[in-house]
């Protein structure tokens, strides 16, 4: 791994990198609550490729503004839209999972020439995920922390007696037995910087996503137009099938949005397979991006 200082809209941001330069890009949005080195397992198994994957806003070692209003998805996509311009990319394949999908997603639909394929693995396009979060049922139910993290002083509570709580949110039903060690350092090395815990919540707190109370579906969304919303691009949506953050509710109609989909579901996994399943995640994407070049 090679790591690198870049300037973007005059603000600092740190990127993480593996591969040759000369190979096809693929840029690699981490969610929460990791960062660009989260990617580090996944690497290994992509050689052929150059990986490019910054600590996004509010993460790692890149800029965390204090405010709410620096973390709206226009912002967040236009860091990346900037990245993908200095780096002189354009058009790339795009891989994002969690957070880093709704950035994915939103370079896919609002900045196309920018997106040549587009990876999800375990993330969400925000149309089929507000219907299920907005719906009452289990989906809303597992997304009740995210009412939990939009308090304010949510953060402080998280931090306390070295990141407890925020270990406790990351492993909740779900294998963490892969994040320990040297790596378990990095992270809390990662969530200590200053303003960092602040910022990476600030995701949640300026999403315009409603969440439900369980048995109480929102009745009154505003409409999801359906044209700006498309991602033209071919799409591979990777699954973790034991997720218990993110449930098949979450992805349901997709393909209305996304018509040149394809899916891939991995046993024996849940939203960390990245993590817990590096070889098995690469083998799908490195597959299916060959097949796209053999159309293309």
């Amino acid at each position: 791994m090679r790591e690198r200082d870049i300037t973007l809209n005059g603000q600092p941001f740190h990127l993480h990198e593996w591969g040759d330069p000369g190979q096809p890009v693929i840029l690699c949005l981490h969610g929460f609550p990791e960062y660009g080195g989260a990617w580090a397992d996944l690497a290994p198994h992509l050689a052929g490729y150059h990986l490019i994957a910054p600590d996004q806003r509010g993460y790692g070692q890149s800029w965390a503004p204090h405010d709410v209003g620096e973390y709206t998805a226009s912002k967040l996509v236009g860091d990346m839209a900037e990245l993908i311009a200095a780096l002189d990319i354009a058009p790339c394949t795009v891989l994002g999972h969690d957070w880093g999908a709704a950035v994915a997603y939103g370079l896919a639909m609002m900045r196309p020439y920018l997106v040549a394929q587009l990876v999800i693995v375990n993330g969400v396009h925000p149309a089929p995920f507000q219907r299920a979060i907005a719906a009452g049922g289990a989906q809303t139910e597992a997304s009740q922390y995210i009412h939990y993290l939009r308090r304010d002083g949510s953060e402080d509570a998280l931090a306390e007696n070295d990141f407890e709580k925020l270990l406790a949110l990351f492993s909740a039903k779900m294998d963490l037995s892969w994040l320990s060690g040297d790596r378990l350092a990095a992270y809390k090395a990662a969530w200590s910087g200053p303003g960092r815990l602040r910022g990476m919540i600030n995701w949640y707190r300026a999403s315009p996503l409603r969440v439900a109370k369980p048995g109480q579906p929102i009745t009154d969304l505003p409409d999801l137009p359906r044209e700006r919303l498309m991602v033209r691009q071919p799409h591979l949506l990777i699954w973790g099938a034991d997720d218990t953050a993110l449930l098949p509710d979450a992805t349901e109609g997709l393909e209305d949005y996304a018509p040149n989909l394809t899916r891939v579901e991995i046993d024996g996994a849940d939203h960390w397979v990245c993590h817990q399943k590096p070889e098995t995640v690469a083998r799908a994407i490195r597959v299916w991006l060959e097949a796209q070049n053999k159309r293309n």
